[in-house]
This record gives structure tokens, C-alpha cells and sequence, in this order.
């Protein structure tokens, strides 16, 4: 059993910035808040006159930390150590000028800066206060993993600090993985548990990928780029641009409006987080840095008979581990480790170390008339795989009439209770339409027809959809798509395509 404190978490933290602030000797007080005490560089170094570039000499033995002035990496490496002056501020009057990612003061990052500090104003002290919990957690572990600890504004921008935070694109948890890339990194993804929402493994597994995507560019902020539109759009922005400067690329119609955003915006987080004083946010409301204890239980544990037995409430258990989806643990484990309450370990170890917490509160469906475990799957909107493993059924294999299907809903449960949503998302109209618009292909080329030799072709109009173009011009719509697969196959079609109607 491991005990995470409140007094270890802040030590831990605040360690880098001691071993980095003992090259440039501090003369005030720093700001107590988290987002400023924990990833400041040195706040008060502007009375001791380093100049841009300027390479500090180690002293005992210590580590050499670099001066720079602009936001440009000439030599790619190990930034644990490394000081970026922010220069042309002066009328911002900031407390803090220093930072251990690049940090500019330009157009685009003023318009994010007058945004959280006009507009935007109730969102940014929510995500500082969330930052209370979640900093001295990520700090910790972007230091163990060589990384600035400035990149906490990365995942500020991309989820407010919030575990379980869902975009439109299916990324999820405070450092926003996607499934294909949470998965290459690590984290698991499926039915029982999903990884991305645990600060712990995710930010482990955000700390690889802004690592690989650094040692790729060697500059942080087409890094930045890279980690929010996919290393693949950044490589064909660079390749068409012919530059891999970021400022560059944003004047450039090869980044989507999101992505040139979005560098800026964690910029313009950075300098407000450092400098909450100077930005009138001095009575923000910090939340408790997390404290907890862990236990190891078996697979298929039913978390809600565990917390009875323990007196605490389930939704803390829930709580403090996000990752956990459902009522029990994966029945595929073999153990877990569960974070509880502090003072719970004890409790387990006295109580319930030798009890037996294996789920059986299931629910269970009578079926009506013989059927599969795929249909009853598809009637739940379950994956088939989930009711073989608690049914011992194969998916395919008839089942007689009047027999009981084991359900993973627990007794007395709703099945459209928030545990179960995600089974009840309705995707995005453009995903829909999509996936209608590849299912329109599949069954055309199935049908085989098309124009042998087309000599009269239409040109795609705005709004036009391959149904209206084939009213339009009385071509049968499987074979407009059948004369224009290469067209239409792979992609939706587009404003000025030539499509063959004759």
C-alpha cells in the first residue's frame, strides 16, 4: 500500500524549480499558488541584468542552465534546465518574465491574453483552480520524464484540467489522446477502463509523445503543433511552406485555424499563470493537490460493495480513479491498483483484506425467442466481446428461448444513468454523414454500373451532395458514383470537382 501525501506531492513538485533556482538566486517572494510556484523559473532574476544567450557557469557541480532570449531553439536537447527570457512585454509590468518553454509577446498571443482576461476570464480561473489538484501531480512527472514543466499549459489549454474531459474528435482526459494515439503510447482503452483519464498514466504517456515529437522537430512549438493536428498535417504544412518556422506556417493556409490557434493560446496561459498577480486573478480559490492511498484488489472487484465495507462514499472512489468506467474492476485483471480515501488502506487491511468482493449483482435478460449474443449486444449497445466474457457464450452461438443473459449492469441500475452515456452518444452530423457517404460507395461499386465513355460532365456546385447532383442531372445515383470513383472514393466531393453525368 502506497500513501501519496499532500507534504510529498509539493516536495516533489517544487524540486526542479529548486535545482534550476540555485543558478539564479532569487530576491522576493514567489507567488503561493500553485500554477506560479511550481513551474516558475525565477521571477525575481530581472535586478541581476542576464542578458539573452548568456550561458550561466555551473557552480558545485550543478546543472548549467541556458539564457535565451527568443522563442527559437538554435540546438535541440534536454530542456530540464533551460531559461526562456520573454522580451517586449515591459507594458504588461510582469512579476515574472521567465519561463522553460519558448514564450512570445505577439499579435496572437495578445488576442488569447485580452480573451482570458475579458471573455474567457470565468474559464481561466476554473482551470486554475482545478490546476490546485492536478499541477504538482504533472509537474512531477514531465520532471521525471526530462520535460519543462511549463508543458502543464499545454494540457491547461487542451482540457482545463479536467479528467474527464470528451471533444468532438473522441480525445479524452487532460491531455486529450485521440484512441489510435493513447494506445500507441500505452494507455488502455476499452469497454472496462479507459487510461486516458488518468492523470497518472496519461500524463506518463504525454510525457513519451512531447518527447518524441521534440526529439522529431527540435522546437517546441512545432511540437505543440504536432501534438494538436498529428505529426502528418504538420510534415505536409512544412513540405508545402518550405519552412519549419511556426510563425511562418500560421501565415499559410496548410494549418487549420484550431492549430495556429493553439500554440498562442498555451503561450498566453503561461504568462497569465506566472503572473496572476499582475492580471488581478490574486483570489483564486486553489483546489487541495491530490491525497490519496492505494490497495490492491482482484479483477471483477464490485467497487460498490467494496465502499460500503470501507464507509466511504463510491463516487469518491470513482473520484479518485476516473480511469475505472464501471460498477467493478476488469474482470480480466488479475489485481489492481485502486486509489482510496487516506485512512481507507487501513480500513481494507484491518476489515476486509481476506473478503471476497467479486461482482455477482448483475443484471439479467430473459431472452424472448432464440437469439445470439451479438444480437443481445447490439440490442444494449454493448460490445459482443463484454457479454462472452461474462456469459462463457461465443458471440455467434444460438441461444434457446427463456434463457438468462448475464448484463453488466448492476442491480437497481438505470442503464442511461451517466455510468452508461457513453453507450448512448449520438456521433457528430458531419460523422454521420460520412459514415452514410462511405456507405453509399460500398453499395454502388457492389452494383457494378457506371458510364462507359462520358462526354458530358457537371461541376460540383456549393451544398451540392451526390444525391441532389444525381436529381439535378436524372443520372441513377450508383452509377454517377460508379463514373467518378476517382472522385468520390476516399473523400466527400468538393466545390469545382468535374463529375461525369453522360
Amino acid at each position: 500500500m502506497n500513501r501519496y501525501s499532500l507534504l510529498v506531492l509539493l516536495f516533489a513538485a517544487v524540486f526542479f524549480t529548486s535545482s534550476c533556482l540555485s543558478l539564479l538566486t532569487s530576491t522576493k517572494q514567489s507567488d503561493s499558488s500553485p500554477l506560479v510556484k511550481l513551474s516558475q523559473e525565477a521571477e525575481s532574476q530581472s535586478q541581476s541584468e542576464i542578458k539573452p544567450e548568456q550561458q550561466a557557469k555551473p557552480q558545485n557541480n550543478q546543472k548549467t542552465v541556458a539564457m535565451v532570449g527568443g522563442a527559437r531553439i538554435s540546438e535541440p536537447e534536454n530542456h530540464n534546465c533551460k531559461v526562456y527570457l520573454l522580451e517586449g512585454a515591459e507594458e504588461l509590468n510582469l512579476e515574472n518574465r521567465y519561463f522553460d518553454i519558448p514564450v512570445v509577446y505577439n499579435d496572437p498571443v495578445k488576442k488569447w491574453l485580452n480573451y482570458y482576461l475579458k471573455r474567457g476570464r470565468t474559464y481561466f480561473e476554473i482551470y486554475s483552480e482545478r490546476g490546485g489538484r492536478y499541477v504538482p501531480l504533472l509537474a512531477k512527472i514531465l520532471e521525471d520524464n526530462g520535460l519543462p514543466h511549463d508543458l502543464i499549459y499545454l494540457a491547461m489549454a487542451e482540457s482545463g484540467f479536467q479528467t474527464k474531459a470528451k471533444s468532438h474528435a473522441r480525445a479524452v482526459g487532460l491531455w486529450q489522446f485521440i484512441p489510435s494515439t493513447g494506445r500507441i503510447y500505452g494507455l488502455k482503452i476499452d469497454w472496462y477502463i479507459d487510461e486516458r483519464r488518468d492523470p497518472v498514466k496519461s500524463t506518463v504517456a504525454a510525457s513519451r509523445y512531447l518527447k518524441k515529437l521534440y526529439d522529431d522537430y527540435g522546437d517546441w512549438e512545432i511540437a505543440a503543433a504536432a501534438y494538436n493536428a498529428g505529426e502528418g498535417k504538420v510534415n505536409r504544412a512544412i513540405r508545402h511552406s518550405k519552412t519549419d518556422d511556426f510563425w511562418k506556417l500560421t501565415k499559410r493556409r496548410y494549418l487549420k485555424a484550431e492549430t495556429r490557434n493553439y500554440v498562442p493560446k498555451i503561450m498566453a496561459l503561461a504568462i497569465l499563470g506566472k503572473n496572476l498577480k499582475s492580471f488581478g486573478f490574486e483570489d483564486i480559490e486553489f483546489h487541495g493537490p491530490l491525497d490519496f492511498a492505494e490497495i490492491d484488489v482482484p479483477g471483477k472487484t464490485d467497487l460498490v460493495a467494496l465502499a460500503e465495507e470501507l464507509k466511504v462514499d463510491v463516487e469518491e472512489i470513482y473520484y479518485l480513479n476516473p480511469e475505472l468506467l464501471r460498477w467493478y474492476i476488469p474482470p480480466y485483471m488479475e489485481t489492481y491498483r485502486l486509489k482510496v480515501p487516506v485512512g481507507a488502506e487501513v480500513v481494507y487491511k484491518e476489515c476486509c483484506d481476506e473478503k471476497d468482493f467479486t461482482a455477482t449483482a448483475f443484471q439479467r435478460y430473459k431472452t424472448p425467442s432464440a437469439t445470439t449474443i451479438n444480437v443481445v449486444a447490439k440490442k444494449f449497445r454493448i460490445q459482443p466481446s463484454v457479454l462472452e466474457g461474462l456469459n462463457g457464450v461465443s458471440a455467434g452461438k444460438l441461444i434457446a428461448k427463456n434463457q438468462e443473459i448475464i448484463l453488466p449492469f448492476r442491480e437497481g441500475q438505470n442503464i442511461k444513468e451517466a455510468m452508461y452515456a457513453d453507450l448512448y452518444e449520438r456521433p457528430r452530423r458531419h460523422v454521420r454523414a460520412r459514415a452514410s457517404y462511405k456507405k453509399q460507395i460500398k453499395m454502388a461499386k457492389a452494383s457494378g454500373q457506371k458510364i462507359a465513355n462520358p462526354k458530358e460532365y457537371y461541376t460540383v456546385q456549393k451544398g451540392d451532395t451526390l444525391w441532389t447532383i444525381s436529381k439535378k442531372t436524372g443520372t441513377p445515383l450508383y452509377v454517377l458514383i460508379n463514373s467518378n470513383l476517382s472522385s468520390v472514393d476516399g473523400r466527400m466531393i468538393r466545390k469545382g470537382d468535374k463529375i461525369a453525368v453522360r
